[in-house]
């Protein structure tokens, strides 16, 4: 395949990868500043022995909250629906009436 095709074909992917990877390096960043100033007011120097259990501690913690919504959001979805939205149920039923309609359409000019 080609640079270009792969692009193509799995832009979404690789974006969705870029801004993961961006937004966890933020974390860390920004999670080594907040580190090393509570360090500083405690009158102690920054240990990265110490940072790191910190780090995946809210690294993980992150994850867990985000899963849970999906996860939520799935099985919510699965049992209730919002009448127009592409996740509900109707929406599923709309389509298969549409779709048995094209058909005997469909059956009755093939008679013909």
């Amino acid at each position: 395949m080609r640079l270009e095709n792969i692009l193509r074909g799995y832009s979404l992917s690789i974006v969705l990868f870029i801004l993961f990877i961006s937004s966890w390096i933020g974390q860390l960043i920004l999670q080594i500043e907040e580190f090393a100033n509570q360090a500083v007011e405690h009158g102690q120097a920054f240990q990265w022995s110490e940072f790191w259990p910190e780090f995946w501690t809210a690294t993980l913690e992150n994850w867990q909250s985000e899963f849970l919504q999906l996860f939520t959001f799935v099985v919510l979805t699965s049992f209730l629906m919002h009448r127009g939205s592409p996740e509900s149920k109707d929406s599923d039923e709309k389509m298969e009436q549409a779709l048995t309609r094209i058909e005997k359409r469909l059956e009755q000019r093939a008679r013909k």
